[in-house]
């Protein structure tokens, strides 16, 4: 089959989000065809590359989001009605609000609200599609009279009424980033239109780019989201003024409530990733949990060699930023060497920009409060126990030689996703002590210990207890391997999502006939699997008299079919 693969912020560039787990996908899959949209967001990652490309990649498109340069459309009187239209009607709908949360932004909008989303959404599209884009438009001062009418209207929420001009000016420019594709030229029968699928790899712009070519094209849309993109808006947005917070709030729940409500499938990369998608409104039935896939061959030495690692030290491994708390890492290890004198701290990672800079420089300063050197005597040199390191060195030359260079690997974080740093450590047979953040539970499924965020103490008394048994560490770094290998490898990520796609695919009803240059019709219309007697038969029939007890169980019927 025919895939069109969305991508913000990575694949195939060099450097950004996801790129490694859409390589792997995309190469894992080599019996279907691939197109690639990618979306850009800088011009130091376009300038950096792509990378290299198996053979099943048919074409790449991309599209820029860091910049976008006037289109000089002029639109006449009509069109400009048509816009203020439909922008006022999304705009009203960021201004009433849905469901408030403790701020009073609005989390979900309500069914009535969202279908006027919806629709003023993809007029917009159709109009961006009449008049050969919208660029112009949304930066234009219609955009902001129409949204100052939209926050003076007496429904609106008591938090944007008092919207000034430079929180109105903030908001249209990001709509107007937000809204970009609505503009691109990709939703043609030689585009998206050509795909028997498409899948999104995040929320937000690509899921919106996703929801256009479902728009147009009336392919299906199968959304992944590893990081939920409303929770990122959220955890990054609050330093905005409350009606700008307000107004963005609404705009980001009402795309991802519309992206949940039109994909077939949804795929959450964990529990915690899917708790949140339901929050936002995703129907459960859609919900099915993809597990990242990880490179197991990189650290199979490590996990299956013998132990070796020095049992008087702890390992940190990830990027230095505020969110890790090295701080209470580092008290923590204050406690643990009044338990343990002999115990040494290894910190492995590099600083994530200016922030992670400057918050590691606050550690090493710390570190060198907690510890001052200790010499043997008086004519020596003191020796820290904590370190701070980076991989490539002569010491540590690869990842997993991190990992193998502690008894306990330790997490200290009080925000995480889904903590692929732990998977590392657990593929090299390391037992763990984490904080309960994010999917960690999840992760760790009773092979580490597990201890509340933001408290050293218990944090030191866990690693005291491994350090002390090193029966206990060998038994639960052999089961985290054993968990790891089962669940969160490239090939069972690969499986599940090749299960997917042809369940996806094969519960769609043909949406046209697609001909080659000679004539003949091109796959993948109705997968091979559907005319295979048995199971498939009974789960994937979608042609006239069909009854929906015949359906596939958790895959909603497509509009078409009904």
């Amino acid at each position: 089959m025919r895939i069109g693969l969305i991508a913000e912020g990575g694949y195939p560039y060099v450097s950004g989000d996801a790129r490694l787990w859409c390589d792997r996908l995309v190469r894992g899959l080599g019996q279907h065809e691939f197109d690639i949209y990618a979306l850009s967001r800088s011009e130091r990652q376009e300038d950096e590359g792509w990378v290299p490309l198996p053979p099943q990649v048919s074409r790449v498109r991309t599209a820029s989001l860091w910049t976008a340069e006037d289109d000089g459309v002029v639109h006449g009187r009509r069109a400009r009605r048509r816009f203020a239209e439909h922008y006022g009607a999304l705009a009203a709908v960021l201004c009433a609000g849905g469901d408030r949360g403790a701020d009073g932004a609005s989390e979900t909008p309500s069914a009535l609200q969202a279908d006027r989303f919806g629709n003023a959404l993809y007029g917009l599209a159709e109009l961006a599609r009449d008049e050969g884009g919208l660029v112009g438009a949304l930066r234009s001062e219609i955009a902001v009279r129409t949204l100052e009418r939209a926050c003076r209207a007496r429904d609106a929420m008591r938090a944007v009424r008092e919207a000034r001009v430079p929180d109105l000016l903030a908001v249209a420019a990001h709509l107007e980033r937000a809204l970009r594709p609505l503009s691109f030229v990709w939703y043609e029968d030689d585009g998206l239109g050509a795909a028997d699928l498409i899948h999104a790899t995040s929320g937000g712009t690509a899921a919106l780019t996703g929801l256009l070519a479902r728009h147009f094209c009336d392919a299906p849309l199968l959304l992944t989201e590893y990081g939920v993109r409303l929770r990122t808006h959220y955890l990054a947005g609050t330093g905005a003024p409350p009606a700008v917070r307000a107004l963005l709030a609404g705009f980001h729940g009402a795309l991802a409530a519309e992206a949940y409500h039109r994909a077939a499938v949804i795929t959450p990369g964990n529990a915690h990733a899917r708790r949140w998608q339901e929050r936002c409104g995703a129907d459960r039935s859609k919900l099915r949990t993809v597990y990242p896939g990880m490179d197991a061959s990189r650290f199979a030495e490590v996990g299956e060699a013998s132990s070796c690692a020095d049992p008087d030290t702890l390992v940190w491994v990830g990027r230095v930023e505020p969110a890790k708390d090295l701080v209470s890492l580092l008290h923590a290890f204050a406690e643990v060497r009044k338990e343990e004198p002999k115990t040494r701290l290894r910190i492995v990672g590099a600083p994530a920009g200016p922030e992670g800079e400057a918050y590691l420089g606050h550690c090493r300063a710390l570190a060198a409060q907690l510890f001052p050197d200790e010499a043997d005597g008086p004519h020596t040199v003191g020796d820290n126990p904590v370190s701070f390191e980076e991989i490539g060195g002569p010491l540590l030359p690869s990842l997993a030689d991190a990992y193998a260079s502690g008894a306990v690997t330790v997490l200290s974080s009080v925000v995480e996703g889904f903590p692929v740093g732990l998977v590392e450590a657990m593929l090299c047979g390391r037992a763990t002590v984490s904080t309960d953040v994010g999917a960690v539970v999840e992760v760790i499924g009773g092979t580490g210990l597990v201890v509340p965020p933001r408290n050293p103490r218990a944090l030191a008394e866990a690693c005291v207890a491994l350090l002390r048994d090193p029966e206990r560490r060998e038994r639960l770094g052999a089961a985290a391997r054993a968990r790891a290998l089962e669940l969160f490898t490239v090939e069972q990520n690969v499986a599940a999502f090749h299960g997917i796609y042809l369940d996806v695919v094969a519960g769609t009803p043909v949406r046209r006939v697609v001909l080659d240059d000679a004539g003949a019709p091109l796959p993948f219309g109705v997968p091979a699997e559907a005319h295979v007697p048995g199971h498939w038969t009974n789960r994937l029939h979608t042609g006239p008299g069909t009854t929906p007890s015949a359906r596939t169980p958790g895959v909603p019927t497509p509009e078409g079919a009904r």
